[in-house]
């Protein structure tokens, strides 16, 4: 029983503490950044696979498994 208190103590101190840092980080300036170009190029060379295969029915799926 005394383990289990243990742990509520744990975890409302641990919550705590996690509303405080929410709280005091919540001032804090948002850093925006850009996209670097090369990455942002290699986009367009990236390879597209095309699936052309029928669906299957219900049916074919229950013989399946």
């Amino acid at each position: 029983m005394k383990t289990l208190r243990n742990f509520e103590a744990a975890f409302v101190i641990t919550a705590a503490l996690a509303i405080f840092a929410s709280f005091a980080t919540a001032s804090a300036p948002v850093v925006h950044v850009a996209a670097d170009p090369v990455l942002a190029s290699a986009a367009k060379t990236m390879p597209v696979v095309t699936v052309s295969a029928k669906r299957l029915t219900a049916a074919e799926k229950l013989a399946l498994g």
